[in-house]
C-alpha cells in the first residue's frame, strides 16, 4: 500500500489555466509518487495562450479537455487542492477528498495588454504555479 500513488486533484473555476498547469507540473516532476487529475468548478475550455506558454518549456496541453469535479465525484482524492479564489469559496466541501488545501494564483485570463504583455502575464502565473508544485510536493 505504501507504493501506491498519492491521487491529487486540482480545482479551478474553469479548469482552463491554472489547474492544468498545476496538474501537468505535478505528474512531470513527481509523478513517481503522485497521479495529478484537474477540474473545475464551471469547466469552460482550455485557454490557447496557457497551452502556448506550455508548449514553450516543453508540455503538450493541446489536447487537453476542461473537466468538471462531477467527474471526479465518489472518487477517493487524497488531496484536493483549489488554485483560485472562486473555486475555494465554490467548492468548500469535496466528497471523498481526504485532506484540502488552497493557494491561489491570479487567473491568466485576466491579463491584459498588447499580445507580448498578455504573454509575459501567463508566463508569469505558469512559473509561479511550477515553482509552487515544485516546492509544496518535495
Amino acid at each position: 500500500m505504501s507504493d501506491m500513488k498519492k491521487r491529487v486533484l486540482f480545482v479551478c473555476t474553469h479548469n482552463s489555466a491554472r489547474s492544468q498547469m498545476a496538474e501537468a507540473f505535478l505528474n512531470s516532476t513527481y509523478g513517481d509518487r503522485y497521479e495529478a487529475s484537474s477540474a473545475g468548478t464551471e469547466p469552460t475550455g482550455v485557454n490557447p495562450r496557457v497551452v502556448e506558454a506550455m508548449k514553450e518549456i516543453g508540455f503538450d496541453l493541446s489536447r487537453n479537455l476542461s473537466k468538471s469535479v462531477d467527474e471526479f465525484l465518489g472518487r477517493t482524492i487524497d488531496l484536493v487542492l483549489t488554485v483560485c479564489d472562486h473555486a475555494q469559496e465554490t467548492c468548500p466541501f469535496f466528497p471523498g477528498g481526504l485532506k484540502r488545501d488552497h493557494r491561489g494564483f491570479r487567473d491568466p485570463g485576466s491579463c491584459r495588454g498588447s499580445e507580448e504583455e498578455i504573454m509575459a502575464c501567463v508566463r508569469l502565473i505558469r512559473d509561479e504555479i511550477a515553482a509552487w508544485v515544485r516546492e509544496y510536493f518535495r
